[in-house]
This record gives structure tokens, sequence and C-alpha cells, in this order.
């Protein structure tokens, strides 16, 4: 049988590794506590809580907010080898149709799934593709 993250087990074995990434692409791109725990779905105690215990073992909804986080690191590394670039791209206003000015954080920030994959697909296809 194939394991899912639907499975405990499975989302046990890849919230730990999942956070710790994400706790430091986080600092690469100037995030708050409040932010990075927000764009996670979760309280900003609970986050908290997770930096100094990143064995926690996180819901279905959350590692799909992380799947599609890491998704959008990778996209902007890839588009934007400049590191200073890519970290700051999701901090600047942005003139496309999908932002409405807005940054791309402050889409993600709207608190919606949908709108973190909103960004994911954004830079999918800037990139040529939806994979």
């Amino acid at each position: 049988m194939t394991a899912t993250v639907h499975d405990a087990d499975t989302r046990r074995r890849i919230s730990g590794g999942g956070l710790r990434t994400w706790f430091n692409i986080a600092s690469d791109w100037g995030l708050t506590d409040r932010q990075a725990a927000c764009l996670l779905g979760a309280p900003t105690s609970t986050y908290r809580r997770w930096k100094t215990k990143p064995e926690a073992t996180l819901d279905i909804g959350q590692i799909e907010r992380l799947s599609l986080l890491l998704g959008i690191y990778k996209a902007l590394q890839i588009l934007l080898p400049r590191v200073d670039a890519a970290d700051s791209w999701i901090h600047r206003a942005n003139t496309s149709p999908l932002f409405g000015g807005q940054s791309p954080l402050e889409r993600m920030l709207a608190g919606l799934t949908e709108d973190i994959a909103l960004v994911r697909r954004h830079l999918d296809a800037e990139r040529g593709g939806w994979a």
C-alpha cells in the first residue's frame, strides 16, 4: 500500500524536516513568526512551540500549505537565482492582475490555501510549465 499524507505515520515522518526547512525559508524571506504561522495555517503560539520542538505532526492542510510554500521557494530560486532577488520578490508590489498591486506575500497572507496556490501557479507559469 502506498503511504499518503492522509496517513498519520507519513505526516509524522515528513513534518519535522518540512518544518525545519520552512523555518529557514521564513528567515530568508524576513517573515515574522505571525506571518510564517499564518502561511502554515497555524496560531502564532503553536508556530513558536514548533520552532523549539519541530517534531510536531502537521495536519493535512498544513502539509498542503507547506508543499505549496516549498514549491514557491524553489520556483523563485530557479527564476531569480540571485538570492536577494528571490527572497525579496514576495515583498515587492506586483502589477499582475492576480495581485492587484499587492505583494505576493500580502496575497498569501489573505488566509486561504488557494491564495498560496495562486502564487505557486503564477510562478510555475512564469517558469513555462505547470509542474
